[in-house]
C-alpha cells in the first residue's frame, strides 16, 4: 500500500512539473511573440516616414512621420473631454485660465497658418515652432494649447508660472503629457511649449515617470525634417 501511495505521489509531481513546464514555456512563447509585435510597430514607424494611423491615441506625429492631408478626425471626444475636466480643476484652484482651449487643426488651416508664420518670421523661425501642414499634432485631435485667462497661451505672462508648474505635474493623471519639454528640442524638433499638451491615455503616468518624450519613450526616430 505505501508503494502504490509513493508511485502515486510521485506520478502527481511529475505531472505538476510537466504542467508547469509547458505553463512556462507558453508564457515565454506569448511574451516573445508580443515583443516582436511591439519592435514591429516601432520598426514601421521609423522607416516609413508616414505616422502610423492603427496606433490611435499613441501614434506619433512629428518633422520625421507625416499624417495624410486627409486624414480628418476632429477632436477625440475623450481627450476634449478629459482636457476641459483639466481646465475646471486648474479654474477650481484659482488659476487664471480660459475655457477655450486650441485642439483640432485641419490641414489646410494649419497651412494657412504655417504659411502665416512663415511670411512673419522666415521658413527657417516657424520650423521651430510651427508645424508644416500635415506633421502637425493637432491634426490627430489629440493635441490641445492651453491658454491664460487672457486668452494667451499658458506661460506667455509671468503671472502663469504657478499654473505651469501645477499642469506639468498633474497633466498625467488626466491621460496627457507636457509635449515639448525643454530641453528636448532636438528630439521633438521644436522649442519648449509649456502649455501644448497631447492625449495618450494610460500610459501617460509612465511616460510623466520616465521624463522622456513621445519619441525616446517609443523608441521612435525624432528631430527636424528630412530637407
Amino acid at each position: 500500500m505505501m508503494k502504490k501511495f509513493i508511485y502515486m505521489v510521485a506520478s502527481l509531481a511529475f505531472l505538476t512539473a510537466c504542467h508547469s513546464t509547458t505553463t512556462t514555456e507558453n508564457k515565454a512563447e506569448t511574451t516573445q511573440a508580443t515583443a516582436t509585435t511591439e519592435q514591429t510597430t516601432v520598426t514601421t514607424q521609423k522607416s516609413n516616414g508616414e505616422a502610423d494611423l492603427s496606433l490611435g491615441i499613441q501614434m506619433v506625429v512629428n518633422k520625421k512621420h507625416k499624417l495624410p492631408a486627409d486624414y480628418n478626425p476632429g477632436e477625440n471626444p475623450i481627450a476634449g473631454e478629459k482636457v476641459r475636466e483639466l481646465i475646471q480643476k486648474m479654474q477650481e484652484l484659482g488659476f487664471s485660465i480660459s475655457n477655450q482651449y486650441s485642439g483640432f487643426r485641419s490641414y489646410d488651416y494649419q497651412t494657412q497658418l504655417y504659411q502665416n508664420y512663415v511670411n512673419k518670421d522666415g521658413k527657417e523661425a516657424a520650423d521651430t515652432y510651427s508645424a508644416r501642414p500635415g506633421y502637425s499634432e493637432h491634426q490627430t485631435g489629440l493635441a490641445f494649447d492651453i491658454l491664460n485667462g487672457s486668452g494667451g497661451l499658458l506661460g506667455e505672462n509671468p503671472q502663469d508660472e504657478k499654473a505651469i508648474e501645477w499642469l506639468h505635474s498633474h497633466a498625467h493623471k488626466y491621460g496627457f503629457i507636457v509635449r515639448f519639454l525643454e530641453g528636448k528640442e532636438a528630439i521633438t524638433g521644436y522649442q519648449a511649449e509649456a502649455w501644448h499638451l497631447r492625449y495618450v491615455g494610460d500610459i501617460a503616468e509612465k511616460i510623466y515617470t520616465s521624463k522622456q518624450t513621445l519619441e525616446e519613450y517609443f523608441g521612435v526616430e525624432g528631430g527636424n525634417y528630412a530637407d
